[in-house]
């Protein structure tokens, strides 16, 4: 008889896995970005629909330049730099650490928003579930956020972590050099309004003060917007250009469409059950099938290889793409934009 798998949530491994440590605890965490990408992305093509690529040309001239001729300069006055190499650039990178390094517990209304950037749900890794409930309900129950250091991907980010509702989220922090005062946008001081006027205003409030915020209101309309006009131009066949191609390709074994799991869900149901996020498993093919159709799979995914890759790529972020230009040794990496990784990594 066949032994059962451990059932638990299917869900995302995460792209970051290290430890969160203070004093003398020792927690075992992996990450994973809170915010999806956008859902739409227009992408600059040619009148056959070929995706186009960007190239740096010199301003003088108009000459175009390839990646190994690029130089990155910094600039100390006008149209004078000191050049920084690839190397240099590597060298001044911080040290390699899978260290969540808790500095110090704050007050939770000490951190201003402005300085959040970018949030990251922390999950327990096996064996911690306990630890990080405990930890999670101490930040909660006593309004304390985390301010702590780590390196990810060859930077290092200052980052608060904050508990809500059982989960630890970590926010990456903007520098005190990347924030603006008011003062800097030529507000003064406001001042004490009247009493009186003050009241005014109140009952002018009034009626469109809500107890809840409806999260209706904060759906991305414009987009929702864009994607009809793009279906209903698709099925009218308006304006569209390129190869028509095959569906079901992003199916599973029983035929039904993968979707993405909600990971929230998952981290919340892996705290409920004392188990980690598992990767979900990938629907099953006969092998007589996969040895009928490997070579005609080859065959129709050619040439869609790239355009394939590129949009995978688009998905990660510089950082990632960084890295893995870091790897593969590419010249002038270090001065690409993100695009320009993507077009680089996908030839």
């Amino acid at each position: 008889m066949a032994k059962k798998k451990r059932g638990g949530p299917a869900g995302p491994r995460p792209f970051w896995s290290g430890t969160l440590a203070f004093g003398l605890v020792s927690l075992p965490v992996g990450l994973f970005p809170a915010h999806r990408s956008k859902p739409v992305s227009l992408h600059m093509v040619d009148e056959k629909g070929t995706r186009l690529a960007r190239r740096y040309v010199c301003s003088k001239d108009g000459k175009p330049l390839e990646w190994d001729q690029l130089i990155r300069g910094y600039p100390v006055e006008k149209d004078r730099f000191v050049t920084v190499t690839d190397k240099e650039l590597d060298a001044l990178a911080p040290e390699k650490s899978q260290e969540i390094d808790l500095k110090r517990f704050v007050p939770v209304e000490e951190l201003d928003p402005m300085r959040f950037e970018r949030a990251y749900f922390l999950t327990p890794e096996k064996g911690a579930t306990k630890a990080y409930r405990l930890l999670a309900r101490a930040m909660e129950t006593t309004g304390r956020a985390g301010v702590a250091t780590f390196v990810m991907r060859g930077k290092e980010y200052l980052v608060a972590l904050l508990s809500q509702g059982g989960i630890l989220r970590a926010e990456t922090l903007r520098f005190e050099d990347e924030l603006r005062t008011p003062a800097d946008v030529g507000l003064g001081d406001p001042g004490s309004p009247a009493t009186a006027a003050v009241k005014r205003f109140q009952s002018v409030l009034k009626p469109l003060r809500a107890e809840h915020l409806d999260e209706a209101a904060l759906e991305d309309r414009e987009s929702q917007r864009l994607i009809k006009l793009a279906r209903r131009k698709l099925k009218a066949g308006d304006d569209v250009l390129g190869k028509k191609r095959k569906r079901g390709a992003r199916k599973t074994g029983s035929g039904a469409s993968s979707s993405p799991p909600d990971l929230l869900e998952t981290l919340k149901r892996s705290l409920k059950e004392g188990l980690e996020p598992q990767e979900p498993a990938p629907g099953k093919k006969s092998a007589s099938k996969k040895t009928a159709s490997k070579k005609t799979a080859r065959k129709k995914t050619a040439r869609g290889k790239t355009a394939g890759k590129e949009a995978a790529l688009s998905e990660e972020s510089r950082e990632a793409l960084y890295r893995r230009a870091q790897a593969r040794d590419l010249p002038g990496r270090s001065r690409m934009s993100k695009q320009e990784l993507v077009d680089a990594l996908s030839e």
